[in-house]
């Protein structure tokens, strides 16, 4: 049943479910769905193989290798939070999300995006300080250091993604069946459909996805620049 929401003296309509396309458009799609369980089986594997190996090893416990913990972590939960609902989903063709359960799974998936891709920044960081500054590294960072800045990540995106999500709830769908033309919850697809002003939506989409691709942008950026400083092999293996 559609249910109506009032917020400051305004209403807003949304839906009781709201129905995944997938990729509808593909032939065979089911057999990508399967080799998805593939991936995910191996992601849990070689995730939690890293994290054992990095909490059983005291050699590994060093500023970095907490950072490559955090980014196994957040690989691991982002599948998790994407891979098994919707692959059971479009296996067994319940295509249809309660709303809730969609904006907790939006959230769920770009928020654990977000912190893959803080978290490489950090691990550029760590690499740019081992290779520039060499001397300096173990003083500049430490396992204080790089805790404090994963905390801040991990704080920074809950705010941004609980915000992108957020915003949602400030949309009215009119259509009689809200469909998502992604294949889960995808936070552009679903403001596209609402039949409200939601350009209040599309700047922090913007901003979220621009800040995606600048990170990874200077993490390249980094790298380079680093490869013109130093000798080439050297920069390789570290």
């Amino acid at each position: 049943m559609t249910s109506v929401v009032y917020l400051n003296n305004a209403s807003f309509i949304h839906p009781p479910t709201f129905y995944i396309n997938g990729f509808y458009n593909m032939p065979h799609a089911k057999y990508y769905y399967i080799f998805l369980c593939f991936v995910y089986a191996v992601t849990i594997l070689g995730n939690s193989f890293i994290m054992g190996t990095i909490y059983l090893a005291r050699a590994l416990h060093t500023a970095k290798y907490i950072a490559v913990f955090n980014l196994a972590v957040s690989d691991l939960c982002g599948s998790t939070a994407l891979i098994p609902r919707y692959v059971d989903m479009f296996l067994f063709d319940k295509q249809y999300i309660s709303y809730g359960e969609c904006l907790s799974s939006m959230f769920f998936v770009f928020f654990f995006m977000a912190m893959q891709s803080f978290t490489l920044l950090a691990l550029a960081f760590d690499r740019v300080i081992a290779i520039c500054f060499p001397l300096r590294y173990h003083a500049i960072v430490t396992k204080t250091t790089m805790m404090m800045i994963i905390g801040v990540m991990w704080v920074l995106s809950v705010f941004l993604v609980t915000l992108l999500v957020a915003l949602i709830t400030r949309l009215t769908f009119c259509a009689s069946i809200a469909t998502v033309d992604s294949y889960f919850c995808d936070h552009g697809p679903v403001i596209r459909i609402a039949c409200n002003d939601n350009s209040i939506n599309w700047p922090l989409f913007i901003s979220h996805m621009t800040e995606e691709v600048l990170q990874s942008i200077k993490v390249l950026y980094k790298r380079m620049k680093v490869n013109k400083i130093n000798d080439p092999v050297k920069s390789m293996k570290s």
